[in-house]
């Protein structure tokens, strides 16, 4: 499994780690050793907002993700998945209208702007609490026209040790996500494909193809393949990622099967019809999470299907 974001928000009894999309930036970040913090546990209603009391050290983080297309709940759905897994219990769970519009908006704790944005017209909130540790996290998504957002809020215990950091980006010490960023994997073609993965790591293989809605790689044979086969097989401490990538139609669950589908047809190929050791290669895919692309148009839905290879490693 590739781990590109590490959580620093750990309880004594709990670890908290969430996962965001290779392409999310952070752009700001307000931190507290010891602070009272309320947070939405239900709507604005009845001209008040329910909010929860919780005491501890507080991380707030602001990101900014540059994939037009993306509704909040899109980019919202995952973390909330993830916090399901880690044993949180959701509190509150709406959009815009369930939530209250314009004046639950400006009832919660926001990050100011441009470093955070949020549409009245497009939103989605959750609030959750671990039930042994008492820790609480808040996340707000929102979408605009040229990009999402997203806002996560994390009050817990002041003992917690800090997680380690890998971050494009100097960050302070202790995060609530640590982000590990890249720019796009290049194009290239089988010539460069070896130049391409030795000097920047990563790069997409655009010489496969599969067949329209399916998982079966046309190509096995590519000549793309073949060169990578030969850069592994010339040098066996070398170990990448083949990771699947598609664009924003359909389920989140449903285009994350199919883009690990892909990236397996992909590693199957090394090994079945080039001789790859299967130990070189990892398979994992990302769905929609990490475009390259606008999702808003035929052509940058076309570039955000891909395949791309990264390496994870090499030992003597």
């Amino acid at each position: 499994m590739l781990a590109f974001v590490l959580a620093g928000m750990c309880g004594p009894a709990t670890a908290l780690q969430l996962t965001l999309p290779t392409n999310a930036r952070a752009t700001a970040a307000r931190d507290s050793t010891l602070e009272l913090v309320s947070i939405a546990v239900g709507p604005f209603a009845d001209g008040a907002l329910p909010t929860r009391q919780v005491e501890g050290a507080v991380l707030r983080r602001a990101y900014r993700l540059p994939s037009p297309g993306l509704t909040p709940l899109q980019i919202l759905a995952p973390l909330r998945a993830q916090l399901d897994a880690a044993g949180y219990d959701i509190l509150l769970d709406c959009d815009e209208d369930l939530c209250g519009g314009f004046d639950f908006r400006f009832a919660i704790d926001v990050l100011p702007a441009p470093n955070m944005y949020i549409n009245i017209r497009a939103f989605h909130f959750l609030s959750a609490q671990h039930p042994e540790t008492g820790g609480m996290v808040s996340l707000v998504a929102s979408a605009a026209a040229g990009a999402g957002y997203l806002q996560i809020v994390q009050v817990g215990p002041q003992d917690a040790p800090d997680a380690p950091v890998t971050t494009a980006n100097p960050a302070p010490a202790s995060t609530p996500t640590t982000v590990a960023t890249a720019t796009p994997a290049p194009t290239v073609g089988e010539t460069d494909l070896q130049t391409a993965l030795l000097q920047s790591g990563a790069a997409v293989l655009h010489g496969i193809d599969f067949a329209v809605g399916t998982t079966t790689l046309s190509s096995p044979d590519a000549p793309e393949l073949a060169a990578l086969a030969e850069l592994l097989q010339a040098r066996p401490g070398l170990q990448i990622a083949v990771v699947g990538h598609t664009d924003t139609v359909g389920g989140l669950d449903a285009n994350i099967n199919v883009s690990r589908a892909r990236a397996r047809a992909v590693r199957e190929a090394l090994i079945n019809a080039h001789g790859v050791p299967g130990g070189q290669i990892e398979a994992e895919g990302m769905g929609y999470l990490s475009p390259i692309a606008t999702n808003l148009t035929a052509e940058g839905r076309a570039a955000n299907r891909r395949v791309e290879v990264i390496v994870v490693r090499e030992s003597e």
